[in-house]
């Protein structure tokens, strides 16, 4: 009997836990789920006969060991900045480790290690990043071998709520971590558009959007993320003149959320004085001029040329950053009281169902001609604990790790699932769970 060792018992761990137990007999596994709550691991397993919980703190150096060292597979589903923990113990004991997250610097430092163990530590291979990756590199691939020449790659990932339980004003309630949300974008977006190199500061991020039309669901807008460029040497496009990936959202929602940018409110630098006592008014004006003769409101409307009467006023308002309730928060940063109120207003209801959206957009040239191909995924959650979220992120890393134990990915050190090997039995099994792009192809006026 092989051992999973999963890290982490949170949201996106969900359906991962699910489908490797569903999995366990047939592959004779035993699955371990370790967490800080004992009882939330216990949860996730529903008392079956192939799981197993314990209480689980990664900076026990003792009990990450042996654990480590006990299991066949681990999967890290803690926050990323904890995977390097994991994975130094997964290659001291010569075990393989596969995590949702960005690939970090310390532990590409651990390719050469791992490497002459014969360990795999495959990273990014959850939905963004993940499914984005391998879903990209199949039509890059794809492309290429008939011949074309890359012109532009857009891709652009979204979690959001399902449109029948889409009952607020911003059109998003929270499918992931809400701190994430609520720090989104604060490091510099890098992007190439036609050859020009484009560097967004967070100040101006969510002032340039644009507009994405998703056939059978409409239209959207999708602000930059993060560092585009890195990605044309992953996909093996160094010299691809425009390469944009982005973040997507309902239309209306950069340009509101951009007041709290422009305010302050999502600064996570400093603690405010009195928080718990401060009201969500108060809070608020604690970032606008002091004027004795204008309301909050007025004040607000005055700072950032914002209609009293305008749409994005009325989504303020429907938040409650202009209520004298207290925050009730003791030495709490701005992004941390933002964060707070938000979860009273953007947290899924019981009943409610999430939804991801992702879209490619390629550019290529063949036979004298320019074309181009949409690839669209949607899913929407099974519920709210099986959420669109939890299904596409823990889906393909219980896939991957199936392939590993099973001797189908050979790959060693430190991984991206980039290559074929990993991608093509990955984004086939999960077309049979519904997870499927659906393609647009057509013939485009040529770039001048």
């Amino acid at each position: 009997m092989k051992t999973i060792l999963i890290i982490g018992a949170g949201l996106s761990s969900s359906t991962l836990i699910r489908q490797l137990l569903e999995d366990s007999v047939a592959n004779d596994w035993q699955v371990v789920v370790g967490d800080l709550s004992l009882a939330l691991a216990e949860s996730k397993l529903q008392g079956h006969p192939r799981g197993r919980a314990l209480r689980f703190d990664v900076f026990d150096d003792a009990q990450r060991e042996a654990s480590i060292a006990g299991a066949d597979l681990v999967i890290s589903m803690l926050p990323a900045r904890f995977h390097f923990l994991a994975a130094k113990s997964c290659v001291r004991h010569g075990r393989h480790l596969v995590t949702a997250s960005y690939v970090s610097d310390l532990i590409r430092e651990l390719d050469a290690e791992a490497k002459a163990k014969g360990v795999l530590l495959l990273n990014e291979i959850g939905l963004d990043p993940g499914i984005d990756h391998m879903s990209a590199m199949r039509l890059v691939d794809r492309i290429k071998a008939q011949g074309g020449q890359m012109q532009a790659f857009r891709s652009y990932t979204g979690g959001l709520v399902a449109p029948k339980h889409d009952n607020n004003p911003w059109n998003y309630k929270f499918t992931w971590n809400p701190r994430n949300v609520v720090l989104a974008g604060q490091s510099t977006a890098r992007l190439i558009v036609n050859g020009s190199y484009k560097y967004i500061p967070y100040h101006k991020l969510f002032t340039r959007y644009d507009r994405l039309e998703v056939d059978g669901y409409g239209e959207f807008e999708v602000y930059p993320n993060r560092d585009s460029l890195t990605y044309r040497g992953v996909y093996g496009l160094d010299d691809i003149p425009t390469m944009v990936r982005g973040t997507i959202r309902r239309p209306g929602f950069c340009r509101a959320w951009n007041v709290f940018v422009q305010l302050g409110a999502t600064d996570d630098s400093y603690t405010l004085e009195n928080s718990e006592t401060m009201t969500y008014r108060e809070f608020i004006n604690t970032f606008l001029r002091y004027d004795t003769r204008m309301s909050v409101e007025e004040k607000l409307s005055l700072a950032l040329g914002i209609a009293q009467d305008s749409e994005i006023m009325y989504k303020l308002r429907w938040l409650g950053i202009f209520d004298r309730r207290p925050i009730g928060l003791a030495n709490a940063t701005p992004a941390q009281v933002l964060q707070k109120l938000l979860e009273e207003k953007w947290t899924l209801d019981k009943d409610d169902k999430d939804m991801i959206v992702m879209q490619h957009r390629f550019e290529y040239l063949l036979g004298g001609k320019a074309r181009r191909v949409t690839s669209s995924l949607v899913v929407e959650g099974r519920d709210h604990v099986h959420t669109g979220m939890s299904i596409t992120v823990g889906m393909p890393v219980a896939i991957a790790s199936k392939l590993i134990l099973n001797g189908q990915i050979k790959a060693t050190g430190v991984q991206l699932p980039v290559a074929p090997e990993i991608y093509d039995p990955i984004l086939d099994e999960l077309e049979q769970h519904g997870i499927i792009f659906h393609e647009k192809e057509e013939e485009i006026a040529a770039q001048n």
